[in-house]
């Protein structure tokens, strides 16, 4: 079946698409087919007022509300525009929306929140629309995030020692798959949220991230101020466990840089990017990771990548999905969207209790039926055991 995935994640810069044809082979291997992809920018008005709802401070109803609502319009105008220019069929829409809350209380996840409405895409696509993936498995006492266990589960079946793939969005998350384990998925930190805050102040708003990181490589990492920052309690935490951007935020690096006063813009994104590698290395090294397969937004960050690898050490490979799985660093979500959708379609549940802490394994998701009547085939007993990319 061809299956569209829509993703918009803690960057909340763009919307990633992907239209994806999935089949389940006799031997009980799924196949991918990635027939397009592509990220489509948000206009001003919409990314601002997304940024708006991700800062700490209170924010009118309203305002809610309408993102809610142009998101969605948002969306199956981009769904409209892939249908017309592929001629392809669809018969399922996922959609993640945008994560303007997720809530921790004492490291358990007690709300999370995606917006984009859904209804707007089935209205104007007649497809079926899945969306709010995640609350089934916090309600099952889960983290609700990183939701990619399963896919990448399935990706590194035949993997013959440790291996993480890792993505580099506004905040970095980890998959660790190794022989006779159950995998391991949580949030390692910031990635790019802090990142980009920085540079867009320094830019005066004129780009929301360190193009080829070459502010960075212009600066000097304060020792001090990583030092600082490595303090956070949230990376001595234990796995599973998730952050976002209701943690760090604005007023987070604010307060970081009061305390560290006369720390030049440069060298303030000079260590920004040392943190992530650090916290990400870190993380791999506590799992006895020997292979990291790397995707999203960080990974087109030559700075960010070379001080990764130099964390990680030469025992450690660091590659991308693109080299190792023949899989675009900027579809991988989408694509994970669509695998959602497939296995939600087909009864089968789309997490991983020991990736995100839940009690039970979940079926992702809710349906917004479309043009006809929601018809769903018999459920399938047994999932699949691993999963081709096929070019």
């Amino acid at each position: 079946m061809n299956i569209i995935g829509l993703m918009t994640g803690t960057s909340a810069d763009a919307l990633d698409i992907a239209l994806v044809n999935i089949a389940l082979t006799a031997d009980d291997v799924l196949e991918l087919r990635l027939l397009d992809a592509g990220e489509i920018p948000f206009g001003d008005d919409l990314h601002r007022d997304i940024l708006r709802l991700l800062s700490p401070e209170p924010v009118p109803l309203s305002l809610l509300s309408s993102v809610d609502g142009r998101l969605g319009r948002f969306s199956a105008h981009a769904v409209q525009q892939l249908l017309a220019r592929t001629g392809a069929g669809c018969q399922l829409i996922v959609s993640h929306g945008q994560t303007v809350r997720h809530d921790v209380d004492a490291g358990a996840v007690t709300s999370t929140l995606q917006i984009g409405q859904p209804a707007w895409i089935a209205e104007a696509t007649g497809i079926p629309v899945l969306s709010d993936v995640r609350a089934r498995d916090v309600a099952a006492g889960g983290q609700g995030a990183p939701l990619v266990g399963f896919l990448d589960q399935l990706l590194l079946a035949d993997a013959e020692e440790p291996t993480a793939l890792l993505n580099l969005g506004g905040i970095a998350n980890i998959t660790v798959v190794a022989p006779g384990q159950d995998p391991l998925a949580f949030d390692t930190g910031p990635a790019n949220a802090l990142i980009d805050l920085m540079a867009a102040r320094l830019t005066d708003g004129r780009a929301d991230h360190d193009h080829d990181g070459a502010l960075a490589a212009r600066g000097t990492v304060d020792p001090g101020l990583l030092a600082a920052l490595l303090e956070d309690p949230y990376y001595a935490r234990p796995a599973p466990k998730s952050t976002g951007k209701e943690h760090f935020h604005a007023a987070y690096l604010d307060e970081q840089l009061r305390t560290h006063p006369g720390v030049a813009g440069a060298d303030v994104m000079a260590t920004l990017t040392a943190l992530t590698a650090r916290t990400v290395a870190d993380a791999c090294r506590d799992h006895g990771v020997r292979r990291v397969i790397a995707s999203g937004g960080g990974t087109r960050n030559p700075v960010l990548m070379d001080q990764l690898r130099a964390e990680l050490g030469e025992d450690t490979e660091l590659t991308t999905t693109d080299a190792a799985l023949n899989l675009p660093e900027g579809a991988k979500e989408a694509c994970l969207m669509a695998l959602l959708g497939w296995l939600s379609r087909h009864g089968l549940p789309g997490t991983i209790p020991s990736a995100t802490g839940a009690a039970t394994a979940t079926i992702t998701g809710r349906l917004s039926p479309g043009a006809e009547p929601l018809q769903l085939p018999p459920p399938l007993t047994a999932a699949p055991r691993g999963l081709r990319i096929v070019v």
